[in-house]
């Protein structure tokens, strides 16, 4: 019996090897490899999918949410305020932007940024500066409740949208709502390049032209530095993947949907603790997260039946050495945040999952649990 992954980077690659071999060849052909026509075409079309008048393309997720906090003026040593249950980039993208992380509980059910602990934190630290509201698994940070608290505070709101390309809050796309949002195209991402990429939005055009600036050594015209930048740049194979790939966002992200209503439906009454979402949310299912108070056994029993599971995340930032006993906690704690790391469980979530698969990862799951 073949082994069932949780992730299939190259799935997609082997659905539709004819379009991108064929956006692989036109760059190759071109003679162009930086900041050409595939990367401003790409910026227009992406920008316009998320519903954010300025789209920028840089190198990778990482560099997004840093040209993102420099774009929206973040000096070193201002606060900044995120969680700690998220891919490390987060938190690691504040550092280099000179920024200081307050890191924030969550939500028991969303695991997303709780609003009463940012409250809290804006408190005990009222010169908290920006705000990152990390989207995780594809589920929609409580921006309903988030964004009013920033704006009452004077703070930026800067969304982490790394988990979800075509998320949807109250009819708005995800990306669209705050001051900057950042998004990444490793390749297991809903939209994945084949390789790394990253994308800043905003609706500023003075912060848009910003951060053109930064990610090409703060140039205006070139070689001349007005300020002092980095270089971060999508490249013209990337962005011509990622164009190719565009087109089949919304139907990817339609069977993550279908795939999760049949977890919903299979593993009810498991006992497992299943995803929410949250009213007004189009939730796009990066991940498939449950939790389980004996995680690292299912994982293993899921392992010998032949289905693969991850674990997103098993140790909370502010618990990893390099941030351990340094990072400023926000005073409601991190209580739910650890909770999360020693008991969530990622099941296998990828568009070209098919119903057989689907099926044999709810009868194993059901059996072992």
């Amino acid at each position: 019996m073949s082994f069932i992954a949780q992730m299939d980077p190259g799935a997609f690659y082997r659905a539709h090897s004819t379009d991108i071999d064929a956006a692989v060849a036109r760059v190759l052909a071109s003679g162009w490899y930086i900041l050409g026509k595939e990367v401003a075409a790409f910026e227009r079309d992406f920008a316009a999918v998320i519903g954010a008048p300025h789209g920028i393309g840089v190198a990778n997720g990482t560099d997004a949410l840093v040209l993102a906090l420099r774009g929206l003026g973040i000096q070193p040593g201002d606060k900044v305020a995120a969680v700690s249950h998220t891919a490390v980039a987060t938190v690691a993208a504040i550092e280099l932007a000179g920024g200081v992380p307050v890191l924030i509980d969550i939500e028991e059910a969303s695991y997303t940024l709780d609003p009463a602990a940012l409250e809290a934190a804006f408190e005990a630290h009222p010169t908290i500066k920006a705000v990152v509201a990390v989207h995780l698994y594809g589920q929609a940070a409580d921006l309903q409740t988030i964004e009013p608290i920033v704006r009452k505070h004077g703070a930026w709101l800067i969304e982490d949208c790394a988990q979800c390309h075509g998320a949807m809050l109250d009819g708005r796309t995800l990306g669209s709502i705050g001051d900057a949002a950042a998004f990444s195209f490793y390749p297991t991402k809903n939209l994945g390049a084949l390789g790394d990429g990253g994308f800043v939005c905003t609706t500023d055009a003075t912060v848009a032209e910003r951060v053109r600036s930064l990610r090409e050594y703060g140039w205006k015209s070139r070689y001349v530095s007005d300020i002092a930048g980095m270089n971060s740049r999508l490249d013209e194979l990337q962005a011509a993947i990622l164009s190719a790939r565009l087109p089949h966002l919304a139907a990817e992200n339609q069977r993550r949907r279908d795939i999760a209503a049949a977890y919903n439906h299979g593993l009810a009454g498991t006992g497992l603790g299943l995803p929410s979402v949250r009213p007004g949310v189009t939730h796009v299912y990066h991940q498939y997260v449950v939790r389980h108070p004996d995680r690292d056994a299912l994982q293993g029993r899921l392992k010998a039946e032949g289905v693969g599971s991850n674990i997103h995340y098993p140790v909370p930032v502010h618990l990893q050495p390099a941030y351990r006993d340094r990072i400023t906690i926000g005073p409601a704690g991190l209580a739910r945040t650890e909770a999360a790391g020693r008991t969530v469980l990622s099941l296998p979530m990828y568009p070209q999952l098919d119903d057989a698969s689907v099926a044999r990862v709810i009868e194993t799951v059901r059996a072992v649990v």
